[in-house]
């Protein structure tokens, strides 16, 4: 998700993730994940926020079957679309049949697309769970797995800075 467009202001109340913090988090997520008895076949990560976690916490769980759902839903700063879409391209379903799955992704915000990509999968998975880093109060799915819980906008270590599409001289 971007962080801002030119002109837009930062919310100043606002938590800070760090790559080291990330590690920590996905590790301590696949703790929990694997404490809990829960054996997942596929990690599924929402792309784009949900790829670094899911890489990390599929690493951390020896699980090596992952697969992805494109969703757009914010498209800048406490900006969002009227509810999320899923974009191509799209995950083969057919592969999950009665498979458990992981669904991950970095925050839960109002939760509308873990909710979407969660009903998605549970027409074809056996079992699906979630894992967030961050779990934001007002969000319409509580998720299984949450590493922290805030009410404050997080700023992602891989979204921390704009794109660098035109910022090099050809």
């Amino acid at each position: 998700m971007s962080e801002t467009a030119p002109g837009q202001q930062l919310p100043t109340d606002r938590e800070v993730l760090s790559w080291e913090q990330m590690g920590e988090a996905c590790r301590s997520l696949a703790q929990a994940v694997a404490d809990s008895g829960y054996r997942p076949d596929v990690v599924v990560a929402v792309a784009r926020g949900g790829l670094p976690a899911g890489g990390a916490i599929a690493y951390a769980l020896g699980t090596k079957t992952i697969g992805t759902l494109n969703v757009e839903f914010y498209t800048g700063v406490d900006q969002r679309l009227a509810e999320p879409e899923v974009l191509p391209p799209l995950l083969d379903t057919h592969a999950l049949a009665g498979q458990s799955a992981l669904l991950v992704d970095d925050v839960a915000d109002t939760g509308e697309t873990l909710a979407l990509v969660q009903r998605h999968l549970a027409r074809h998975c056996g079992e699906v769970r979630t894992a967030v880093i961050y779990a934001k109060p007002h969000s319409v799915v509580d998720p299984d797995y949450v590493w922290r819980r805030t009410d404050r906008w997080i700023t992602f270590p891989w979204s921390a800075l704009p794109p660098v599409i035109g910022l090099g001289t050809a």
